[in-house]
């Protein structure tokens, strides 16, 4: 199989297309859209953003410590990508793009964007400037889930807001599950497994009788 030798770059793809909104400390906020973003730790949980100085919503995060990461779905896919084309610092993207911004649970600046299934609100631990990007290495402080995503069992059902993902310029609809985790090292039950339970079964109701 021929393959052709590129020179270094980011190909790690797909990525979440996440949109991340912060506040400075009087108040003005933004919406970025960010890809460049994951988790870094369970215990504490930790995630982490990277963001390039010259973008408008840096001197917010770095300001304050504090930011919001928005998951995106189907439904705002148009959001998502206006909120990573546009600039907060001649457009209001709230406005623009008809959506909520609430007051975070255990922050004190950066809101959360109420039109989103699920908002991970996250403090600042420490800055590595990398580069062309900075990353903020950050600690999950709380996390809101739209109930109504919630079934019957009480689980929330995230495959089911509809996720969307973002891979070299395009943005994907994550809607077909094709297995679940650990599924490949699963035994599976046998019929004759199935079938030798069933019989013991009526033997035993027709030796009670």
């Amino acid at each position: 199989m021929a393959k052709q030798i590129w020179k270094p770059g980011n190909m790690l793809y797909p990525l979440p297309a996440v949109m991340v909104s912060a506040a400075d400390r009087n108040g003005e906020s933004n919406i970025l859209t960010i890809a460049w973003t994951g988790t870094v730790c369970t215990n504490p949980p930790m995630v982490y953003i990277s963001v390039r100085p010259e973008r408008y919503s840096y001197h917010m995060i770095k300001e304050t410590g504090e930011f919001v990461i928005n998951l995106t779905t189907r439904e705002l896919t148009r959001a998502a990508d206006y909120c990573g084309v546009r600039s907060g610092r001649d457009t209001d993207k709230w406005k623009e793009c008809g959506l909520t911004a609430e007051k975070a649970v255990s922050l004190e600046y950066a809101p959360v964007i109420a039109e989103a299934p699920v908002n991970i609100e996250c403090r600042v631990k420490s800055i590595q400037e990398l580069g062309s990007h900075h990353m903020f290495l950050a600690e999950v402080t709380a996390v809101q889930a739209d109930e109504k995503y919630m079934d019957e069992n009480g689980r929330f059902d995230l495959t089911g807001t509809g996720l969307i993902a973002y891979s070299h310029g395009e943005y994907l609809d994550l809607g077909k599950k094709l297995g679940t985790f650990g599924y490949s090292v699963r035994k599976k039950k046998t019929g004759r497994r199935r079938q030798g339970k069933k019989t013991e079964g009526k033997r035993g109701k027709n030796n009670g009788a």
